[in-house]
């Protein structure tokens, strides 16, 4: 049997902030469990380049299966190969790190019984209640499987396993009551306040700030406002030059969604042209605040879009708008996920 002691764990991290492992293995959690494989490429990479071993890793995005289901955890297992892959053509040699210690359990749920009891230091006692009394083989597959199978496997400790698990439900919608379980167990292997306060700010990047949101209300901080008072939104009216209409769409689309790709304070550029005149553009656009939106005019991509179309716009109109109620626009978000 594999026992791990929580009190070795406590004693491991002395620090108050996230280091660089812990904020890699974050990113990597919640970027998995919302299936945004096109930023868990860099964030990989981060990891690596900060020391995580292959090992650590794959041990991460194998436990997320527990937590957001075999397809996002196989994808992303994927595309660590695909990273890996490109990292060694570039001649960068990454650790491969510890395999996990063979485990020989003859009571698995005694084992998973024990390793709940650690984590959440409250003995259980008495008959079952709620989802595992009326469906008894989910507690089965908690302890044996979760508990035992997965949590003995020395790989990553628990405040590792704790801090992955709730990066991921901290990015996913509709898990709160298992979130607030986890970070009361995360507390107790050592996770701390500031630590959980980081945490907020780093889903707020890879998540969106619904989600950032959902873990400071459950840390006791303060929730940030989704929309800002000084929110842009404005609809750009542009009639293109038939003869380079192609090649303004082809910009257009480069320039819209890596505007939205890589500017956190870009919410929307979303094209759209007339049915029955093509050539005539509307563009919705958002900026999360007038700042977000002079950032957004300095940006690379931007000033690419604006020489390169120079001569194919015939007419531009750009017409600023208020909104009558902001609380729909904060509803349109939760219902897209933003």
């Amino acid at each position: 049997m594999n026992v791990k002691t929580m009190k070795a764990q406590n004693n491991s991290n002395s620090n108050t902030a996230l280091n660089t492992h812990q904020q890699a293995l974050a990113a990597i959690a919640s970027l998995t469990a919302t299936g945004d494989l096109d930023g868990l490429k860099p964030a990989l990479n981060n990891g690596l380049d900060a020391g995580l071993t292959i090992s650590e890793i794959k041990e991460a995005l194998v436990q997320l299966y527990a937590y957001c289901g075999f397809p996002r955890s196989l994808n992303s297992i994927n595309t660590l190969m695909a990273v890996l892959e490109e990292r060694k053509a570039r001649g960068i040699k990454d650790m491969e790190g510890k395999d996990a210690t063979p485990v020989n359990d003859s009571n698995k749920y005694a084992t998973g019984k024990k390793t709940l009891q650690q984590l959440t230091e409250i003995e259980e006692n008495g008959p079952k209640t709620g989802a595992c009394a009326f469906a008894p083989v989910i507690d089965t597959f908690l302890k044996e499987h979760l508990f035992a199978d997965i949590f003995s496997r020395d790989v990553l400790n628990y405040r590792q396993r704790e801090l992955v698990t709730i990066s991921a439900l901290a990015a996913m919608p509709g898990v709160e009551p298992q979130l607030k379980a986890h970070i009361f167990m995360g507390r107790n292997t050592g996770i701390t306040d500031a630590q959980l306060t980081e945490l907020t700010d780093l889903i707020e990047r890879t998540a969106g700030r619904i989600q950032a949101n959902v873990l400071r209300k459950l840390v006791s901080l303060a929730e940030l406002p989704v929309i800002q008072p000084d929110m842009l939104v404005r609809l750009s009216e542009i009639e293109i030059v038939p003869e380079y209409l192609e090649e303004y769409k082809t910009i257009l689309h480069e320039e819209s969604s890596q505007s939205i790709k890589i500017e956190p304070g870009v919410i929307s550029i979303f094209p759209m042209y007339q049915k029955q005149n093509p050539t005539q553009f509307r563009l919705v656009e958002i900026y999360a605040s007038k700042d977000a939106y002079q950032s957004h005019l300095q940006s690379a991509h931007f000033k690419h879009y604006k020489t390169a179309t120079l001569k194919m716009v015939r007419s531009l109109k750009l017409v600023d708008m208020n909104t009558l109620d902001p609380d729909a626009m904060k509803l349109i978000f939760e219902k897209i996920g933003k």
